[in-house]
């Protein structure tokens, strides 16, 4: 299996800036893409930023020139940089990782999520 571990969230005021990271270990084979989705209380999980294989990144429109998404595949760890916080940023951000790893002694090709980190923005 494989296990996904976030860390960095916190509480920050408006403006200020945090670093999200999230390390993945198990019986990993190989890694496609890894990124950051988010939900925000009462409202549904969306995409935040993806990273693929080949370093291609998207982001939401609400996010772009703000966040940042990196990875270091020696590590098999995604960060998430994100800036410039605004209150509407406030929500649990989650990571997934796009892996093909031992289940039952199968490899298979699985999306992963971790727990989630919660990240508010308030003054």
């Amino acid at each position: 299996q494989v296990q996904l571990v976030e860390s960095g969230g916190g509480d920050v005021q408006p403006g200020g800036s945090l670093r999200l990271s999230c390390a993945a270990s198990g019986s990993i084979f190989d890694i496609d893409a890894m990124g950051w989705y988010r939900q925000a209380p009462g409202g549904e999980r969306e995409q935040v930023a993806r990273l693929s294989r080949t370093g291609s990144a998207n982001y939401a429109d609400s996010v772009k020139g703000r966040f940042t998404v990196s990875r270091d595949s020696a590590k098999i760890t995604v960060y998430l940089q994100v800036t410039s916080l605004k209150p509407e940023d406030t929500a649990v951000y989650y990571c997934s990782v796009n892996a093909l790893a031992a289940v039952s002694s199968i490899a298979r090709w699985n999306e992963y999520w971790g727990q989630g980190t919660q990240v508010t923005v308030s003054s």
